[in-house]
């Protein structure tokens, strides 16, 4: 009798560690994912200012640019996308100016 309840009583023992493990893989977890979350919301909002500004910066210089700069760039900007190397000094200079400034 006595080697059989003190059996049982090893076995719940044993079945305690694993939950106690268990609680403490899920708390280490939980709080990784909650740090991890908190992370990616601070980049999300640098994310959506930096867009704002970019937005507004974008606003001004078309409203500054004549019909005809807009309508030059406008024709230019599919070749610069397929092949940014091949623009010229003078039209890769604003958009570095531009990049500099939004960092």
């Amino acid at each position: 009798l006595f080697s059989s309840s003190a059996s049982g009583a090893s076995v719940v023992a044993i079945d305690n560690k694993i939950e106690q493990a268990m609680d403490l893989v899920k708390n280490h977890l939980m709080y990784a994912v909650r740090e991890e979350v908190e992370v990616l919301k601070e980049q999300i909002k640098e994310l959506l200012e930096k867009n704002s500004q970019l937005e507004r910066e974008n606003s001004l210089l078309k409203t500054l640019a004549s019909p005809e700069q807009l309508e030059k760039f406008q024709s230019r900007l599919p070749a610069e996308v397929l092949c940014p190397e091949e623009q010229s000094p003078g039209a890769a200079a604003p958009a570095q100016h531009s990049g500099g400034s939004a960092v």
